[in-house]
């Protein structure tokens, strides 16, 4: 041991050579992942884009599509890329992987939208982000192997740790680059054009990246191998076609890249959403607090990646499974506290009971925007989550639609596919939203534009504004065409055969209800502090995670074999987390009761990982069989 320890102390310094390849594969991921976060946050802006020509549903299905498609496909990007970087090389696959990724990029901020080509252009998107996800799925394990590889023993945690903070970096640069171009023009103008903007600067980022990425060299366990024949001609079936190999494998994802997956998507994006839909803290300020809180712990990927050379990799990866196990739900409450007091307290004091029919609620798993649900319960459960209101279910006569009961309030529900489901539907949302503005929930109500001909209409309609139909008319109003209100969605085509040119009124506080986070009340500097305990769990479950899995492969193999466990943990179990947190959530009526299924994962790895996980620390390279 003492032995050991006076080799760790003799490391030698890191050389000009190893920073380089340290710079090099770590910008070119940070890029890499900047790309690939592009689409998710932009999302909005690319529906309209690209699926305009469709009903909103068939947006929103193909929208949700194109974006899970790059998640499904990383695992078969690492078999194809790792392959290849297992018969090849590591340094030209991952120099493949980056120029795939840059131009699948690109090309998303140059295609043309559905109003031009039309169906065309949402399949060659979904074919670019299908791309995008290939060279994603063989660009992570390249980058880890070659900086492993070329990294003394004693050493390899801290200097892999590098590449695990380009993720963090990724997301951090594609918030600012999204931010500063939004505050530079108008909305609209973004909506229309600037969202193109981010995606075509990518190309900058691709041409530094490949022209570095030239410059380096291969690995040198890679060419020790291939210079001693000992090269695998059939990497994949030596990967999981030999028990010995499979078995590594399936350790890897159970006892390692599940549980971390799951760690790293609820403290660096379920966050965000968890900020933006269920805290309703206004975007523009979720982001930012979410880059502050990054910007804090990313270091922590250094640091426990140096802690692991140290310590080992398994005992920090468990304390971070473990702290998120124990942790996550007095956080998440706690954040619900900071950055939205008025919900917390309302959630403390006011619950919703919804009375259905047996057999009318389902579970609302849906994680590719396929499903439809249409059920009166279901309808009442799917509002009520994404106003983040708890609530009860209890059984109540069969053939009855749900009912939804709140103080003294009860509105009854619809099934979305009845033939008066478009009349319907306006009318349940508007009761329902009083009834929780009157019961205490934070939402405030938009201002109301309404033509003229439907003023007496909209008064009857909502008689508890105390509103009077002389009075509006008396006010200052804007005059507008058929045409113009047609646009703003004020009448609808059909009316616009009887109703001319005429005056529109504004009315304030009377028109559709929306759930806010006060921001005089946002506690920041307690917010931050919470998201940024949640990133520092991912970067004691990540830092270490690209040297043990390095580790745990012979080098003929290496780049297949870590590939393929590491994909599937982040891609599919950590890709599922926010549609099985929501459908969860919706079931149980409870904004907190989704966070069980990363605890779930992560219990599993943490027992998994305990038993059959074995310290790699000490381990040569050259040497593993």
């Amino acid at each position: 041991m003492a032995a050991i320890d006076g080799a760790r102390e003799r490391a030698p310094k890191m050389t000009k050579e190893e920073r380089k390849v340290i710079f090099a594969s770590s910008l070119g991921t940070v890029f890499e992942w900047y790309d690939f976060y592009l689409y998710g946050s932009l999302a909005i802006y690319i529906g309209a884009a690209f699926f305009s020509e469709y009903p909103e549903t068939t947006r929103n299905i193909f929208a949700l599509l194109a974006f899970a498609a790059g998640f499904l496909v990383r695992p078969f990007g690492a078999l194809f890329f790792g392959r290849i970087g297992d018969l090849v090389g590591r340094k030209y696959t991952f120099l493949v992987t980056i120029v795939v990724m840059g131009l699948s990029t690109f090309l998303v901020g140059l295609l043309p939208g559905s109003a031009s080509i039309g169906i065309i252009a949402p399949i060659i998107l979904i074919g670019l982000r299908m791309l995008q996800g290939l060279a994603l799925g063989g660009e992570y394990g390249g980058a880890a192997t070659y900086v492993a590889e070329h990294a003394p023993n004693g050493r390899r945690g801290f200097y892999t740790s590098w590449i695990q903070t380009t993720a963090t970096f990724g997301l951090f640069l594609s918030l600012i680059v999204i931010l500063l171009i939004q505050n530079s023009m108008t909305a609209e103008e973004f909506a229309a054009w600037g969202w193109r903007i981010p995606f075509l600067i990518s190309v900058v980022l691709l041409g530094i990246s490949v022209w570095i990425r030239m410059q380096m060299s291969e690995s040198p366990a890679f060419k020790k191998m291939k210079e001693e024949g000992k090269q695998s001609k059939a990497p994949l079936k030596e990967a999981f076609g030999q028990w010995k190999n499979a078995k590594i494998a399936l350790i890897a994802l159970f006892g390692l890249t599940a549980g971390q997956a799951v760690v790293w998507y609820s403290g660096q994006f379920y966050t965000l959403f968890f900020l933006q839909n269920v805290l309703k803290v206004e975007s523009i300020s979720a982001n930012i607090m979410i880059a502050i809180a990054l910007l804090i712990a990313t270091p922590f990927f250094l640091f426990w990646g140096w802690l692991s050379d140290k310590v080992g990799r398994k005992p920090i990866i468990m304390a971070g499974l473990a702290l998120a196990i124990f942790t996550y739900f007095p956080l998440f409450k706690a954040l619900t506290a900071a950055a939205n007091p008025a919900l917390a307290r309302a959630e403390a004091t006011i619950s919703a009971t919804i009375t259905a029919a047996p057999g009318d609620c389902t579970f609302q798993f849906n994680p590719v925007g396929t499903a439809k649900f249409t059920t009166s319960c279901d309808v009442a459960t799917a509002f009520l989550s994404r106003s983040s209101v708890p609530y009860t279910i209890e059984t109540g006569a069969a053939g009855t639609p749900a009912s939804v009961k709140i103080g003294d309030s009860t509105v009854t529900s619809y099934d979305a596919t009845g033939a008066d489901a478009a009349a319907r539907g306006p009318a349940f949302v508007h009761d329902v939203n009083l009834a929780l503005q009157k019961a205490g929930f934070p939402l405030v109500r938009n201002p109301a534009k309404v033509p003229d001909a439907k003023l007496d209409a909209f008064v009857t309609a909502n008689p508890e504004l105390s509103l009077n139909a002389d009075t509006i008319r008396a006010g200052e109003a804007a005059t507008m065409t058929a045409d113009q209100m047609v646009a703003a969605k004020l009448i609808t085509a059909a009316d616009a055969a009887t109703i001319g040119e005429q005056k529109v009124y504004t009315i304030a506080d009377a028109g559709t209800f929306k759930m806010v986070a006060n921001p005089d009340e946002v506690n920041w500097p307690l917010t931050v502090l919470i998201l940024t305990i949640l990133v520092i769990y991912v970067t004691m479950v990540y830092g270490p995670i690209a040297a043990i899995l390095v580790e745990m492969f012979p080098t003929r193999i290496r780049y297949t074999g870590m590939s393929l466990p590491y994909h599937i943990g982040n891609g599919w179990f950590g890709g599922l987390l926010p549609a099985t947190v929501f459908a969860m959530s919706a079931a149980k009526g409870d904004i907190y009761y989704g966070l069980w299924y990363p605890i779930i994962i992560a219990v599993m790895t943490l027992i998994i990982g305990l038993i059959f996980v074995r310290e790699t620390k000490d381990r040569d390279l050259d040497h593993v069989e």
